[in-house]
């Protein structure tokens, strides 16, 4: 099956999510009750929009926990190529809605030095997708912002993809430039990616 057919059914299955609050609230607990996730100093975190697995009350209660919280935004690099910046999340009220009306920091304050926060500094990575498989492997949305940014975090970042279980396809169609799961979290299962915990 393509790509576009396999988004297709997985957007389709995902929109149809029943009881989205509690279901994503079940894989978050699983996520936070990992020891990597413990160990782990610097967490990016994304901030959902449209059906996708809701990850916004869970960052609201990590910000008191600790950790040093990212989140991404939408921006482009030095050559003009689209990448996701990364934003040091103090408190929720730095956030404004911005591109596909997802929440992010002011495109004001994007370059302020104390905010930005490096790929290679990422220990932990929370994944969205629109498909993922048994093995680790994503779909996602088709517009590369996470390919090029999963190929610069470290080679021991853990990457855990996070959907709903109706999102979970026999196999993503994979290629060359895409990146394996450490693992990938849906309400009743947690599966081992091909891109193993350290």
């Amino acid at each position: 099956m393509d790509k576009p057919r396999q988004r297709r059914l997985a957007h389709a299955a995902r929109d149809a999510q029943a009881d989205k609050d509690a279901v994503s609230a079940e894989i978050c607990r699983t996520v936070i009750s990992q020891a990597w996730y413990a160990d782990a100093d610097t967490i990016l975190w994304y901030l959902h929009c449209r059906s996708e697995v809701r990850t916004l009350p869970a960052v609201a209660a990590q910000l008191a926990g600790g950790k040093r919280i990212a989140v991404p935004y939408c921006t482009v690099d030095a050559l003009g190529n689209k990448c996701l910046g990364l934003w040091h999340l103090r408190a929720l009220d730095e956030l404004r809605p911005g591109m596909w009306n997802i929440l992010e920091p002011p495109k004001a304050r994007w370059r302020e030095a104390d905010k930005c926060i490096k790929p290679a500094e990422l220990d932990a990575v929370v994944v969205p997708g629109v498909a993922f498989d048994s093995m680790g492997g994503r779909l996602g949305n088709g517009a590369g912002y996470y390919d090029r940014l999963l190929s610069e975090v470290r080679a021991d970042a853990v990457l855990a993809g996070v959907c709903y279980a109706s999102q979970i396809l026999p196999a993503v169609e994979m290629q060359s430039h895409d990146v394996y799961m450490n693992l990938v979290v849906t309400e009743s299962n947690l599966f081992s990616g091909k891109r193993r915990l350290p």
